[in-house]
């Protein structure tokens, strides 16, 4: 396994429950605040029992593409908040 997604998966599977972080976060958190598309990478083939809901857009817009219902249902199971627009409020649940 590349050493950069195992790095993404570290800080992933810190993210607490009810709160969310965006590829871009994860990416300056590492040193490569350029890398935003790279975490998106790692998340696609990221191991069994990680939290993956939790990493949405910087702007709370929730992707996973047929996977965007079940992240929304698994993201509301655990008390977060959707605005009106159907985005995460980052406010309230951003880490």
């Amino acid at each position: 396994m590349n050493s950069f997604f195992k790095q993404v998966y570290s800080i992933v599977e810190q993210i607490p429950y009810g709160k969310v972080t965006s590829y871009g976060h994860i990416a300056r958190m590492l040193g490569r605040p350029r890398a935003a598309r790279e975490v998106g990478r790692a998340m696609r083939f990221c191991p069994e029992g990680l939290p993956w809901q939790r990493v949405v857009m910087a702007d709370g817009s929730v992707t996973g593409g047929t996977h965007s219902e079940m992240r929304r249902m698994l993201l509301e199971a655990e008390g977060v908040i959707f605005l009106p627009d159907g985005r995460v409020d980052m406010v309230t649940h951003g880490w």
